[in-house]
C-alpha cells in the first residue's frame, strides 16, 4: 500500500523493510528533498565520484549534512552518499518557498516535455498518463490517486462542452486535469481511460507515446481530434487539497507522520 491508497507489486531486492521503530525515527529525521527532476547521488563531493544511486525530483533523503556544494545525505537502506546542492534543498527551506498554483503545476509540467512514456511509470524516468500527473502534482508535495479513474473522482467538476471539433475550454484554468474516455451520455462515461494536465490557452499536456501538448481549438497545428475528441470532462483538484480524504500532502498523510 502506498500514500495514495494504490496496491501494486515490487520485487523484494527494490524495497527495504523497516522496524516500527525504524519507520518512524525515518520519518522524525530531517530531510532533503530532490528538486531536479533528476540527480546522481555520489559516493563523494565531487562529479567525479563513484554513483551510488540515481534520484528523481520529490524524493526524499535524509539530512546528514552539508560539504562544500553537496548535502550529504541517507537512504532507509543504509546507504550514504552526496546530492548536489544545485539538485534538492533542506526540507524546510523547500516548505518556505514552495509554490502551488495551477500555473506552478502548468510550469512544472512543462519540465518533462519529450520525457519517455512507460506504463506503470510515475517519475520523470518515464511515466504513463496518470503516472505523470501524480509525478508532477507529488513534486509540489500534493499525494492525489495513482491512476486517471480514481483522479477523475476528486475534486470539483469541470464541463468542458463540445464547440464543433473542438472543445470550450473556458471553464478550465490552469493546474486543472482534463479526462478523456468513452461518452454513455452527455458528460456520463462507462470508462475514464486517459488523463492530462490543462496548462492554458485551449492546451493541455499528457503523456501519450511522449510527454507532448495537444490543443483544443481545430486551428491549432497541435490539435489532435482522435485525443482532444474523446475529453469529457475537467477536475480542479487544487482547490480541495487539504479538505478531500484522497487529497493530501506530506504533512497530512499518514504515511509520513508514523
Amino acid at each position: 500500500m502506498t500514500p495514495d491508497t494504490y496496491t501494486g507489486w515490487v520485487h523484494p531486492d527494490a524495497v527495504t523493510m523497516l522496524t516500527r521503530e525504524g519507520y518512524s525515527e525515518w520519518n522524525a529525521a530531517e530531510k532533503v528533498v530532490v528538486t531536479s527532476l533528476l540527480g546522481i547521488v555520489r559516493d563523494g563531493p565531487s562529479p567525479r565520484a563513484g554513483t551510488v544511486s540515481d534520484v528523481v525530483g520529490g524524493a526524499r533523503l535524509k539530512f546528514l549534512g552539508t560539504r562544500g556544494r553537496y548535502f550529504k545525505v541517507g537512504f532507509p537502506d543504509g546507504r550514504e552518499g552526496y546530492l548536489p546542492k544545485r539538485d534538492g534543498d533542506r526540507e524546510s527551506h523547500w516548505r518556505i518557498t514552495l509554490r502551488s498554483s495551477g500555473d506552478d503545476i502548468a510550469a512544472t509540467a512543462l519540465t518533462m516535455l519529450g520525457f519517455p512514456y512507460l506504463w506503470a511509470g510515475m517519475s520523470p524516468k518515464g511515466a504513463d498518463c496518470s503516472g505523470f500527473v501524480r509525478a508532477v502534482f507529488w513534486m509540489h508535495d500534493i499525494i492525489i490517486p495513482r491512476d486517471a479513474g480514481p483522479q477523475s473522482r476528486e475534486g470539483e467538476m469541470i464541463d468542458i462542452p463540445s464547440v464543433g471539433n473542438g472543445k470550450d475550454w473556458s471553464n478550465l484554468r490552469p493546474g486543472d486535469l482534463v479526462f478523456f474516455g468513452r461518452v454513455v451520455s452527455g458528460a456520463v462515461t462507462d470508462r475514464v481511460n486517459h488523463v492530462g494536465i490543462y496548462i492554458g490557452g485551449g492546451k493541455y499536456i499528457h503523456s501519450l507515446g511522449k510527454v507532448k501538448i495537444a490543443a483544443m481549438d481545430p486551428a491549432d497545428p497541435l490539435f489532435d481530434p482522435v485525443t482532444t475528441g474523446r475529453m469529457v470532462f475537467g477536475r480542479r483538484i487544487l482547490s480541495r487539497v487539504g479538505k478531500d480524504p484522497n487529497l493530501t500532502t506530506s504533512l497530512s498523510n499518514g504515511f509520513y507522520r508514523e
